[in-house]
Order: structure tokens, then C-alpha cells, then sequence
């Protein structure tokens, strides 16, 4: 081979690394044979140059063959549909019989034939004209008729180091922080956890509600950290796992990216912005970490927007694949806050877009993406505090309720309930409460009016027949009393109140006096 050869081989190489983006895969020990891929082009992904003597156009046609198999290899390697390989063939003279039959047209792999090889002769007298042609630009611009030995180690090292340099590039973007953060918010998920079990278990509501889960009331009446722990508060060991695994390996990865103090504020801005949109649609209670999770897809997300070439070569399908699933599965399954989730995406992308990437700057485009954010936030808020009444749902009513009759507050536990039965929220234990609270805020007149709609809806629900009797004896309706305390009897008749509470009714219809016992 002459120098010329070889230099024509190291400048198609430099070419199609530095000018077409296209990357390395094999380069043979004789360095006299080269593979590159870029498989987000759409119309050639692989390239193939070869630097041989072609004698017989027989070879040709079983080096071609052999490269469509190689090709129809890395097809199924990287699962593309179809896949094109442009097939270069560096060489001082053509074959000596005819080959033009042979690269007319492009050679289909004959199983599925979803691999096509375009070969083309880069040869002394005309090949250089041939691929500029095929190319559509320049290569040989500053061509001349000989070569030194130092002219051709140049071309190759300008090749070889410019395909070093986008690699160490590429890999810097996923080298800028070691994981830290991420094994912090672990464990604190975890030890809340822990806290929560031993507190009355992280399925109870009311330990939810005490550990900070996510409370439309409560958060509107002036408890907005609860913007902020639901985010490491769970609901059953379940959610606590998936939720961990998720984290583990999306933390790690986004926070080797955005570097530790980018990783921080992403994954607490994603987490805060899911609980807005949590409490702006949704009216359960609800915690986990979902949210902010949602927020690191968000952030990669992000990161296909500037780099959407590295993005849907590495991890992007994946990422879209994943990120489907879990927004049709939040869709499509009760008892998911998709709000959230959704919310904790949105969130997490414009947090990113805050900060963009370590050792890089969009001023404007940080700024912008700043006071998008801000503004969300605020509308949200403002959106929130102006509503006649905050979203709740009939469980988180009750449970809410409860809390305020724990405390003794029974004013706020008879505005929850008072205000999610208004709203047609009905069921007998709810009546029940609320009848409970009446009671105590001296109402029996309302209080007895919910008992009985409890008793037609429940008709085994002794409380309720139990209450009905007490008010009925505070206002000295005894022979009503004695028939709503006979009913709780016949239902529970091992309760010992129940039983003092009727033979002392029995008494009273006995002797036609008053008692003194109250209850």
C-alpha cells in the first residue's frame, strides 16, 4: 500500500469521527480496518473502511457478505428495526475483472433483510470524487499527490484523538459527584419507617397524619411543612421498598450527573412541587417519595433536551418506556396519586433547567426556567388558599376527625365532618362521629337526627342505639331511652354499660322517678 492509500484511510476516519459525530467500535490490530457507528443517524449508522489490495472482484463479493453479517450482528445487538452500513473499500486499483455489477445496487442480508450494505471503491484515480459525491461535502479539498510517513501518523492521530476526546466527554457528563445524598435519603425513608412501625404501624392514619403525610386541611390552616416530609414518610412496607429500589438506582445515576448539592435541590424540588399538585388535585392523604422520584426522571428528561443525541443512544427509550409505564399504571390503579407523580415530573424537569449542569451555564434559560418555577408555585398556592374549602376525601374527613376528638377539639373535628357531610358523604360511621361531636358541643338535637339516619343505614350499629337512649334520657323521654337501649343490648349484650344503663332505665319505669346516676 502507498502512503496515499493510507492517508485516505486515516482521512475518511477523521472525517466521519470529528465532522460526522460518528464514534468507534473496532479498530483491527493491523489498524487497516475500521467500524464506526452512530445509530441515531437516520440514514447511515454504520460505517465500515477497509485499506486492501483488491485483486479479484470473488473476494469483494464474499468481503461484502461477510460485512452484512457482521452488520445484521450489530442489529440485533442494539435492536434496531433495520440498520445501514456504508462499506468503504480503500484501495490502489480496482479489481482486474468486473466488479461494478457487484456494488451497484445495495446488498440486502438475506435473512429479513433488514441489514443493507452500500459499498463504494475509494481507489487512486477516481474513488475521492466518488465519496464526496456520496457525501455531500469536502474531504480531500486540500489533496495532494504525495505523502509523508509523519503526514499520515498526523491524520491518524487527529482521528484517534478525537474519538478519545468525545469519549472522555461523554463520560464526564456521568462523572460529577460521587453518590452521597442519595444514600442519606434513604435512610432517613428508612428510619421513618422504622419510627412509624413502632408508633402504631404506617398504614394507620393516624400515624400517618402524625408523622407528617400529606393533609389538604392541615397544610391549608398553616402546616406547610407537610409540603416537604411526605416526601420521606411511607404507607406500608411495599411502598416503602419500590419506592427505595427506584431511588437507589435513579439517585445514583442522577446524582453522579448533576453533581451533590443539584441532586439536593432537584430531588426536594420535585419532591415539594408533587405535593402541590397532590393537594391541588388530589383529596386523600398521601406520602412516599413518588413524587420526587418522578422528579429524577424529570431531570434526565432534562438532560435529552441538551443532549438528545447522547440521551436516545445510552438510556433514553428506556427511560420513556419506564416513565410510560408508571404514569398508565398511576392512570389506570386506584388509590396512586398520579397528581403527584405527575406534579413531582414537571417539577423535577424545571428544578433541573434551574440548574442546568455542573461546570456549564444558560443564563437566561436557568433564569427563565427560575421564575417559571417560582410562579407555578405561587399560582398553585394562591389557587389553593382561595377555595371555599380545601379537597377532602370521606377517609381523610374521618380520620382527620378523630384526630381533633383525640385532642379534644371537638369544634374542628365537627367543621371536618360537618363540611365533607354537606358535600354528600353519608356513610354510617361518619353520622356516627359527627353525631359524637354534637354531643359534645351540647347539639342534641342534631346529634339525635344523625343517629337515627346511622341506625337506618346500619341497623346492628349499637353505639349509635346506645347514644340514642342518653339523649333520649337527658330529656327524660324514658320510655324512649329504655327501647334504644334495649336494641344496644339485644346487638351487644355482653357490655356491661349497656346492661347498667337499661336496668337503671327499668328501674326508673318501675318506680315512675327520676335517677340519679347521669350519663
Amino acid at each position: 500500500m502507498s502512503f496515499q492509500d493510507e492517508f485516505v484511510f486515516w482521512r475518511l476516519a477523521h472525517y466521519f469521527i470529528s465532522r460526522k459525530e460518528y464514534r468507534i467500535i473496532q479498530l483491527s490490530e493491523t489498524q487497516k480496518e475500521l467500524w464506526l457507528e452512530r445509530l441515531e443517524d437516520k440514514e447511515t449508522q454504520v460505517i465500515r473502511i477497509l485499506l486492501h489490495h483488491l485483486d479479484w472482484s470473488n473476494w469483494m463479493q464474499r468481503d461484502i457478505e461477510m460485512t452484512a453479517a457482521n452488520g445484521e450482528s450489530i442489529r440485533k445487538q442494539v435492536k434496531k428495526r433495520e440498520i445501514h452500513v456504508l462499506n468503504i473499500y480503500v484501495t490502489p486499483y480496482p479489481p482486474v475483472d468486473d466488479y461494478q455489477f457487484r456494488i451497484e445496487k445495495p446488498f440486502l442480508f438475506p435473512n429479513g433483510e433488514k441489514t443493507k450494505v452500500t459499498s463504494l471503491l475509494c481507489e487512486q484515480q477516481h474513488g475521492r470524487e466518488s465519496i464526496e459525491q456520496y457525501v455531500g461535502e469536502l474531504i480531500f479539498s486540500d489533496w495532494k499527490e504525495e505523502y509523508t510517513e509523519t503526514e499520515i501518523e498526523g491524520e491518524k492521530l487527529a482521528a484517534l484523538t478525537a474519538a478519545k476526546q468525545r469519549i472522555k466527554s461523554e463520560r464526564a457528563l456521568f462523572d460529577n459527584g460521587k453518590p452521597f445524598f442519595t444514600y442519606i435519603f434513604l435512610a432517613i425513608q428508612v428510619i421513618v419507617f422504622l419510627l412509624m412501625e413502632a408508633a402504631g404501624g404506617s398504614t394507620a392514619t393516624s400515624v400517618l397524619i402524625r408523622f407528617g403525610a400529606k393533609v389538604n386541611s392541615l397544610i391549608l390552616e398553616g402546616e406547610w411543612w407537610r409540603l416537604f416530609t411526605p416526601i420521606f414518610v411511607h404507607i406500608g412496607l411495599l411502598h416503602l421498598v419500590m419506592n427505595s429500589i427506584a431511588l437507589y438506582f435513579l439517585g445514583v445515576f442522577v446524582e453522579r450527573i448533576f453533581g451533590n448539592i443539584r441532586f439536593i435541590f432537584l430531588y426536594l424540588f420535585a419532591g415539594v412541587s408533587g405535593t402541590i399538585a397532590s393537594l391541588l388535585f388530589s383529596p386523600d392523604i398521601s406520602a412516599g417519595a413518588s413524587g420526587a422520584i418522578m422528579g429524577l426522571f424529570g431531570a434526565l428528561l432534562y438532560f435529552g433536551t441538551v443532549y438528545p443525541k447522547l440521551f436516545f443512544r445510552t438510556m433514553g427509550l428506556n427511560i420513556i418506556i419506564v416513565l410510560g409505564i408508571n404514569l398508565a399504571f398511576g392512570f389506570t390503579v386506584s388509590g396512586i396519586d398520579n397528581a403527584g407523580h405527575i406534579g413531582g415530573l414537571i417539577g423535577g424537569f424545571i428544578a433541573t433547567a434551574m440548574v442546568h449542569f455542573p461546570k456549564k451555564k444558560r443564563p437566561l434559560a436557568q433564569v427563565s426556567a427560575a421564575v417559571l418555577g417560582a410562579a407555578l408555585i405561587f399560582a398553585a398556592v394562591q389557587y389553593s388558599l382561595n377555595q371555599p374549602k380545601p379537597l377532602m376525601s370521606e377517609q381523610t374527613a374521618f380520620a382527620l376527625a378523630k384526630k381533633y376528638v383525640e385532642n379534644d377539639e371537638y369544634d374542628k373535628a365537627y367543621t371536618v365532618l360537618d363540611s365533607i357531610a354537606n358535600d354528600g358523604h353519608d356513610s354510617a360511621e361518619l353520622l356516627f362521629l359527627l353525631s359524637a361531636t354534637e354531643i359534645k358541643l351540647g347539639n342534641a338535637a342534631d346529634a339525635k337526627a344523625h343517629l337515627l339516619q346511622v341506625i337506618e343505614k346500619k341497623p346492628d350499629f349499637h353505639e349509635a342505639y346506645y347514644n340514642l337512649a342518653i339523649i333520649y334520657y337527658s330529656e327524660k323521654n324514658y320510655p324512649q331511652a329504655k327501647k334504644y337501649a334495649e336494641e344496644a343490648v339485644a346487638i351487644q349484650p355482653s357490655d356491661a354499660d349497656y346492661q347498667s344503663f337499661l336496668k337503671e332505665l327499668t328501674d326508673i319505669e318501675s318506680f315512675g322517678g327520676a335517677s340519679s346516676l347521669h350519663y
